[in-house]
């Protein structure tokens, strides 16, 4: 009796100092203050959909391109505090202007690699959407190929990243 209170006691312990899961920060506006993180330029100016990571601290990066973006996750010199990843949903955006509040949660986005569009400094890009359908579409009229963010060539990132 006496063992099974105290393994009882002992579990209920443990399960009372697990932190609460964090919650998972909104996306934020995309405006003409933000300042892509590699390159410094002002991201609205640029083509192509765009990026943001927020960090667990509340700091938000912008990012040019969605290429650059994912190889934030992946540079080892780069902080891993990341709270949320967020992407351009291109499934209804205008190239030359991808929006500034249609954002995407990265992990659950389809991407199109290879296509025949250049992302926001002009390189090879990492084109998301919202659905597989509407990356199809994409891909038909662009080509590429379809991809899930863990998915995604780790060697097709840092390649045309360079």
């Amino acid at each position: 009796m006496y063992k099974f209170l105290i393994l009882f006691l002992g579990v209920f312990l443990v399960a009372c100092e697990k932190a609460p899961p964090a919650e998972v920060p909104v996306a934020q506006t995309l405006t003409r203050e933000a300042n892509g993180y590699y390159c410094l330029m002002t991201v609205v100016y640029h083509d192509g959909p765009k990026g943001q990571i927020i960090l667990d601290d509340g700091k938000v990066l912008w990012f040019t391109s969605v290429r650059d973006t994912i190889s934030f996750t992946l540079s080892p010199e780069e902080p891993k505090n990341i709270a949320a990843i967020y992407v351009n949903d291109m499934a209804d955006a205008d190239w030359e202007k991808p929006g500034f509040d249609n954002w995407i949660d990265a992990h659950t986005a389809w991407y199109v690699l290879g296509s025949n569009k250049a992302g926001g400094m002009g390189a090879p890009e990492t084109v998301p959407f919202s659905t597989k359908a509407k990356a199809e579409v994409f891909v038909a009229k662009h080509g590429g190929t379809i991809h899930k963010f863990d998915a995604i060539p780790k060697d097709y990132i840092v390649k045309t990243a360079s």
